[in-house]
């Protein structure tokens, strides 16, 4: 009953706001609009299956739980020229590329993608530092966009490329090489009903600290798979010839690959 419960939910939220997505502008007539609007059915029916499965779901909590202060970990601002361009332009610039091993690649606007189903949930971020702090997420879920997007069915992989260059810190386990961030999860958990492209916090957009304009959300992992400032998702099926190899810029330099709790 629990999971159906849980699919109810998921279920509500979508087809709510669908409801929301009829009326007709520039925005849902393109091409990698259509193809997403297309794919909620087939997205929605395989995350049924996910849930009534057992598929787990990390806690949600109530609105009064959210941490009054949550801490922006990491890259507060990527600060480079490009960058600062994006942030005086309001982001309307900003693309998001999808490529890589799929049949459809799409670069979507920050306005296309607040025009897509969304979903909203109240999370814990725990952070592998050892805090942790609950927040509101609110974006669109990252399956739906890769289900349009026609991942093949040799991939195993979702990367996220960053947009933050790192210098290292030397606080963390000694002094790192330089490095663009990244991060990559496997495709069960990139379509995982609450992984996100989350484009809002707290019910307000995404501050540069806390990743603007767009951050991915993985709920059931520590906090640095939650990369922020992505800039482009590639879908492969080897993580072997991507930077150092091993999945992710912490990884590269140490820290576990799969970050569950």
């Amino acid at each position: 009953m629990k999971a159906l419960s849980r699919r109810a939910a998921l279920m509500g939220t979508i087809s709510s706001t669908g409801l929301l997505l009829s009326g007709c502008d520039r925005l849902t007539q393109s091409q990698n609009m259509q193809r997403i609007f297309r794919g909620v059915e087939a997205w929605t029916r395989m995350n049924q299956r996910l849930l009534l499965a057992g598929g787990p779901l990390a806690r949600e909590f109530k609105p009064s739980d959210i941490s009054k202060e949550f801490k922006a970990n990491g890259t507060l601002n990527p600060g480079s020229d490009d960058y600062l361009r994006h942030v005086e332009e309001g982001f309307v610039r900003w693309r998001l590329t999808i490529d890589g091993m799929v049949a459809n690649p799409m670069a979507l606007s920050l306005a296309e993608l607040r025009k897509l189903p969304a979903r909203t949930q109240i999370t814990r971020h725990d952070c592998v530092e050892g805090w942790s702090a609950i927040g509101q997420w609110t974006g669109v879920p990252l399956g739906l966009v890769l289900q349009a997007a026609g991942v093949s069915p040799r991939a195993k992989y979702a990367v996220f490329h960053c947009a933050d260059n790192l210098e290292g810190e030397p606080d963390k386990g000694g002094s790192q090489s330089p490095g663009q961030y990244y991060e990559s999860i496997a495709l069960i958990d990139a379509f995982h009903p609450q992984t996100l492209i989350a484009y809002a916090m707290n019910g307000k957009a995404l501050s540069v600290p806390h990743g603007a304009p767009l951050r991915i959300r993985v709920e059931r992992q520590l906090g640095y798979k939650s990369a922020k400032y992505v800039q482009r998702i590639e879908v492969t099926d080897s993580l072997a010839g991507i930077s150092g190899g091993r999945g992710g810029y912490w990884e590269d330099r140490g820290y576990e690959w799969y970050a569950g709790i």
